[in-house]
């Protein structure tokens, strides 16, 4: 994060002032003020893209993607008339938050008629009766084209929405009521609403059965989501009018009422309730919390639906373990070894506990579940897979094909970008094919300075070995069920080794086996029983969330037998193999 210099405040109000020209001189000043302290912060937007931010008062107020400004919610509120809108229904934010464009069936034309957009100009949405923005985009079709299309295909290319990313950088406040003043005699897609309500109805029905013929003939996912919502709203209200019972279609639209963080904070808990019921003995406690989650809670998670402890207000298992504890007394949670929690008592006569209802359908795609070579499900190693980080020095040699600095690139991807590169600009050596000729754009970014009158041409191989080099290196880690995570930096791996204790005894230190998604408490307990000698697992200093089993003797041979034969880790992540004694004998 850093502030904005003067030049850079100037340049910033100008192009604010180009890109959204009603603004006033007065308004303008008010949103980027002379003395006040702006940061200019990047990070990743809701669908993945790299966006630079201008924040004030800790509230981002306009973000850059690919060159161009566009405003963020925060802003919208503040002045609901800066860009032209497109009204829907509030079921459909839902899918916008979750990255889907808004589909011209599921627009709301007022009486007045769309605005005049063309295609490219940037948008906002809003919802029936609140013209306070929910979203941001552009225009995929000029508002002619809309009319003509018969208010099918695309409508806006959403890029921000509330609730995103770039909002839960600000305050995170909701949008504030503005009344819909065109909201009388406003239209479905051309067919005027009564005043009727039976009426009114009828003209939504009529929208639904649109949207659903839309999909069909168009085949596209988004229009499918967009229906889907406005046809979860319509049958609901027609359920609660008719007084016929529909449990579960209340409960999906009572779900579209909650904000992400509720759904996930749902979803812990009956996670947890049900891994207590169906999972958990009474001979396992006392019992790791990492455990319990891995192996218990991931293991209960209904189908189609990702546990992540991060998207819930809890934000960690501690915390959420806690609530259980201190609100609920469903559990007694302790710190048996410094720095590791143990669930050391379950109330199996907690009514909460023992009136929960086991969800049949469950753990489609969870977590591995590991079973110490010897149990039920197999453990499944996770796949990693290299990547690089265009850098600032590389930025150059990448625009071309719309790669900024930040961007994540597997190497076959920075092979073709830099080839395309080339050939685009005739750079491959006329009398020898083998050469590319270095232009000023490959002597900035791939040369040192002492070559920079030396070096003319680069073999293919050189070429692309030194922006490999020059590249920031990532890793990507997909376990299965799980979603891919991306890293900076080499992966960590499992690091064994030996050391002396007391009068020159040995023991094995493992570590690093959560990147793996290994718990530590199962891979002891298994090397316990495969080596006959005790064990015991121990807080990492300065490490957070990781512990180190500690084994007696020298047991390199076995740990790495365990770690290769049955857990099926590859052999480069594991260090320290080379330390084992020869035949494996302990000593």
């Amino acid at each position: 994060m850093s502030e904005t210099t003067g030049f850079n405040r100037r340049k910033l109000k100008a192009d604010i002032s180009a890109a959204f020209p009603s603004l006033s001189a007065d308004e303008l000043s008010e949103l980027v003020p002379n003395k006040e302290e702006i940061n200019v912060v990047k990070i990743y937007a809701h669908k993945g893209e790299a966006v630079t931010l201008y924040v004030l008062h800790k509230n981002p107020l306009f973000f850059e993607l690919e060159k161009r400004l566009y405003p963020t919610v925060y802003v919208l509120w503040r002045y609901p008339a800066l860009l032209p809108t497109l009204r829907t229904w509030t079921p459909v934010l839902q899918k916008l938050i979750g990255g889907a464009d808004l589909m011209l069936p599921g627009v709301v034309v007022p009486s007045s008629g769309l605005p005049d957009v063309k295609r490219g100009d940037c948008c906002a949405v809003t919802l029936v009766n609140n013209r306070a923005p929910v979203a941001v985009g552009t225009a995929a079709v000029s508002s002619a084209e809309m009319h003509s299309s018969g208010m099918k295909g695309r409508g806006v290319c959403v890029v921000h929405t509330y609730m995103d990313n770039l909002w839960a950088f600000g305050d995170k406040s909701v949008p504030p009521s503005l009344p819909d003043i065109e909201n009388d005699g406003q239209r479905v897609n051309g067919d005027e609403f009564e005043t009727d309500e039976e009426e009114e109805e009828e003209e939504e029905k009529e929208e639904v059965e649109t949207c659903v013929e839309e999909e069909r003939s168009a085949g596209e996912m988004v229009t499918d989501q967009v229906c889907s919502g406005i046809e979860e709203l319509t049958l609901a209200e027609q359920k609660e009018e008719e007084g016929e019972k529909g449990n579960e279609e209340e409960e999906e639209n009572q779900d579209d009422q909650k904000t992400p963080q509720e759904i996930m904070d749902a979803l812990l808990v009956q996670c947890f309730l049900h891994a207590l019921k169906s999972k958990v003995k009474k001979s396992e406690l006392p019992l790791l919390t990492s455990t319990f989650l891995r192996n218990h809670m991931f293991a209960c998670c209904p189908n189609g639906k990702q546990l992540d402890i991060k998207k819930s207000s809890y934000k960690k298992l501690s915390k959420f373990l806690q609530a259980m504890q201190q609100q609920h007394n469903l559990v007694r949670v302790k710190e048996l070894t410094k720095g590791v929690e143990s669930i050391v008592e379950v109330d199996w006569k907690n009514p909460e506990l023992r009136y929960f209802n086991v969800l049949e359908e469950t753990g489609g795609e969870a977590a591995p579940v590991q079973d110490g070579g010897e149990g039920e499900t197999p453990y499944h190693p996770p796949e990693i897979t290299t990547l690089y980080s265009v850098s600032a020095r590389l930025e150059p040699l990448f625009l071309e094909a719309n790669k900024r600095k930040g961007a994540i690139l597997q190497p076959v991807e920075v092979r073709n970008i830099v080839t395309e590169y080339v050939k685009k600009n005739e750079l491959v050596d006329g009398n020898n094919k083998n050469y590319v000729t270095i232009n000023p754009t490959l002597c900035d970014c791939l040369l040192e300075k002492s070559e920079y009158q030396e070096v003319e041409s680069l073999k293919w191989d050189d070429l692309f070995s030194r922006t490999l080099r020059r590249m920031q290196e990532c890793y990507q880690v997909v376990f299965p069920g799980q979603t891919p995570m991306i890293k900076k930096g080499h992966i960590e791996p499992i690091d064994i080794s030996v050391a002396s204790r007391g009068s020159n005894k040995k023991v094995t230190l493992i570590k690093n086996l959560e990147v793996y998604c290994l718990d530590p408490a199962v891979v002891a307990t298994t090397l316990q029983r495969r080596v006959q000698a005790s064990s015991v697992l121990q807080p990492i200093p300065g490490a957070k969330d990781k512990v180190l089993v500690q084994i007696q003797g020298n047991q390199i041979h076995q740990v790495g037998s365990l770690l290769l034969d049955h857990y099926q880790i590859p052999r480069k992540y594991i260090q320290g193999l080379d330390k084992a004694l020869k035949g494996g004998k302990k000593k």
